[in-house]
C-alpha cells in the first residue's frame, strides 16, 4: 500500500519509555524469544515457560498485572539490547506508516515523533522490518 505520507521525522527520546506503557501485547518471533533467552542467560525453554505464551498462532510475553511487559522498569527495557522486533521497529510500523491519521494519534503520547532527522517512508518501513 503506498502510503499517504512521503517522510517522517522521529529520533528516540533519552529516558522515554512511553511506547511500552501503552496497552497491547509485545509479539515475539522465533529468533526474538532465542536473543532474549541468551541475554538473561536463560535456555530458549526455560525462558519461554517463565515469560512467554504460546499458542497455535503467537508467541507474546506474559503481561504482569501492573505493566505491559515484564522486563520494563521505571528507567527502561532491562533487555534492550535483545529487545523484540516489534519493539524495536516502533514506530515505523506499517499500520502506522500508512495512516497520516494513525501516524499523529501515535504522536500524542510518543515525544520523539517530529523530531530529528527526516526518514523517507521507504527507509521507515525497512527499519520497521517490512
Amino acid at each position: 500500500m503506498k502510503s499517504p505520507m512521503d517522510s517522517v521525522r522521529f529520533t528516540c527520546q533519552p529516558g522515554c519509555i512511553k511506547c511500552c506503557e501503552q496497552k497491547g501485547f509485545v509479539y515475539l518471533t522465533e529468533d526474538d524469544l532465542k536473543r532474549a533467552a541468551a541475554f538473561v542467560e536463560m535456555t530458549p525453554r526455560a525462558f519461554e515457560k517463565k515469560y512467554v505464551y504460546r499458542t497455535a498462532h503467537e508467541l507474546r510475553f506474559r503481561k504482569p498485572r501492573e505493566k505491559q511487559c515484564p522486563f520494563l522498569l521505571e528507567d527502561g527495557c532491562s533487555i534492550h539490547p535483545a529487545k523484540p522486533m516489534q519493539c524495536r521497529a516502533f514506530p515505523f510500523w506499517g499500520e502506522l506508516l500508512d495512516s497520516r491519521k494513525e501516524w499523529n494519534r501515535t504522536a500524542r503520547y510518543c515525544p520523539g515523533i517530529g523530531k530529528g532527522p527526516l526518514i523517507q517512508i521507504a527507509a521507515a518501513r525497512r527499519m520497521g522490518g517490512e
